[in-house]
């Protein structure tokens, strides 16, 4: 199955508090919503690539854990970023600062934050211009590094703020640079 996207456009205006409440409501269900307001129904994750977000988003904790820089996140956490959308990637992670500048409030609901680094692993049902979009979207909003995992073609592009993609072939691992110290993560059991 593909994602779904419903324009609402004209329709109806969703109020924040309304996006979150239909997103708990349907809680066997992953939305997304664009600055636009039309709202995407992403599919479930399959079995070969939830083993695999898995993985990613437990060494990213696991180094996490060690560092104490920040806060991870899973794939089900949504984000209301500063353009108006709101997003779920796949892993994410948030300096400990930022995230501690957030009232109660606001870290109980869709965070007014767009996290510091993400990454979105590629599903056999995504659209790889609609990933790219959404990469280039936290880049837009402030994301200081994201990694775009294609396990289909091998490939990893590569977004820092303020800098063009980089795009490499078949990496056997990636570094977080200095927005996550001394983080590795090897793609040998993600390919």
């Amino acid at each position: 199955m593909n994602a779904l996207t419903i324009s609402l456009e004209s329709v109806i205006d969703l109020t924040d508090e309304q996006f979150f409440q239909l997103c708990r409501k349907n809680s066997d269900l992953r939305f997304e919503r664009n600055a636009q307001g039309d709202i995407t129904v992403m599919a479930p994750e399959g079995g070969e690539t939830g083993m695999r977000s898995a993985s990613i988003t437990t060494d990213l904790g696991i180094w996490n854990r060690q560092t104490k820089l920040g806060v991870t996140f899973g794939s089900s956490t949504g984000f209301k970023l500063p353009n108006g959308s709101d997003r779920s990637p796949d892993a994410s992670w948030i300096l400990k600062e930022r995230w501690e500048a957030l009232t109660t409030e606001q870290r109980s609901r869709f965070a007014p934050i767009c996290p510091d680094f993400v990454i979105e692993l590629m599903s056999p049902s995504d659209n790889l211009k609609v990933t790219q979009a959404k990469m280039q979207e936290y880049q837009d909003n402030g994301a200081r590094l994201g990694w775009l995992i294609n396990r289909k073609d091998r490939e990893v592009e590569i977004y820092r703020i303020g800098k063009p993609k980089d795009v490499l072939q078949n990496p056997s691992s990636l570094s977080g640079e200095d927005v996550l110290p001394e983080f590795v993560l090897s793609l040998a059991e993600i390919w």
